[in-house]
């Protein structure tokens, strides 16, 4: 993709980079790692969370060192169960670790930082489509918000930089990831893979039913994975503003919708109990994804039975 208008798709040239990677054996991270080499990235740095404690001062400033590009992609995530038994440690870990981990990349004169921000940062009663403009418009879903609220201020923090410093950092909301390699651990998975392996188990034991959180009326919105890692590749090289931008598919889908369609692909026909005692967590979950395509170029592709048919494939296999 050429030039188009000033301030525009001026491209970066990843084969002369030395590009970090956190997270990047990560669900997500592997992925992105496929798309920089496809783009000629000959110099990828991928700090393992064994070696390097992003939390702690003294690993931002080792992994900051030396690199041309930081793409952020560590985090510590989960469904609403773990964010609702872990919100002092998801609100502390993910904000120390992109706030020093940004504030190293200042000084080390890193040339671009890209961070990954959540959905879980917008307001509670968004209007729908999301549209980037809403971001401040309210408090986020109460069962996420710790999370979603220090992954905020890594936002705040690459808009005051590229204030008084003139630091080029970029940061993307993506939608609720699923793909292949997902976390597909019932204590802390995202709902597709939580929903995928439920059903898997119960056609395996012969379960007559299966107890799903909430009465199903929430809705959310899906990115496949691989999709996921196109569009931060495409922002890495060729988007340089402040203003935070959606990565999503522009879909929309109840959970009621997505487990009956998921007990269709994988063939189960046992009864449905809604746990209405458990959260639904947001009412609603859309995104305007316009602004993507507009600054990068960026607009996803996969289907989403056919990435839903892969995603279980995927589990499946990974189960014999």
């Amino acid at each position: 993709m050429g030039l188009k208008g000033k301030d525009r798709f001026y491209s970066i040239d990843f084969s002369s980079k030395r590009i970090t990677v956190t997270g990047a054996s990560g669900f997500l991270g592997s992925f992105v790692i496929e798309e920089l080499k496809k783009e000629g990235a000959k110099d990828i740095f991928t700090p393992s969370s064994a070696e390097f404690d992003l939390t702690t001062l003294d690993a931002c400033k080792k992994v900051a060192k030396e690199s041309d590009i930081i793409i952020h992609l560590a985090a510590k995530v989960g469904g609403i169960g773990a964010n609702m038994k872990n919100p002092g440690s998801f609100f502390y870990d993910n904000l120390m670790m992109g706030v020093q981990l940004i504030e190293q990349a200042r000084f080390n004169n890193v040339e671009k930082f890209v961070a990954i921000g959540t959905i879980c940062a917008y307001p509670k009663f968004t209007p729908v489509p999301f549209k980037e403009s809403e971001l401040w418009n309210g408090y986020p879903e109460e069962t996420n918000a710790p999370y979603g609220l220090a992954k905020k201020m890594l936002l705040v923090q690459l808009q005051a930089y590229k204030q008084q410093y003139n630091f080029n950092g970029i940061y993307l909301l993506p939608v609720n990831l699923y793909g292949p390699r997902d976390n597909f651990d019932p204590s802390s998975s995202h709902v597709i893979p939580a929903l995928i392996r439920k059903i898997s188990e119960a056609k395996k034991n012969n379960s007559p039913s299966i107890v799903i959180w909430g009465d199903g009326s929430a809705s959310r919105e899906f990115l496949f994975v691989k999709d996921a890692a196109k569009g931060i590749i495409l922002a890495t090289k060729n988007y340089n503003k402040t203003d935070p931008v959606n990565l999503g598919s522009g879909m929309e889908i109840t959970i009621k919708e997505l487990v009956h369609l998921l007990c269709e692909l994988m063939d189960y026909k046992g009864e449905l109990i809604w746990d209405t005692t458990k959260p639904n967590g947001q009412p609603r979950r859309c995104l305007d994804v316009s602004l993507a395509e507009k600054e990068f170029g960026f607009k996803a592709k996969t289907d989403f039975r056919k990435g839903l048919m892969e995603t279980i494939e995927w589990f499946e296999n990974s189960q014999q």
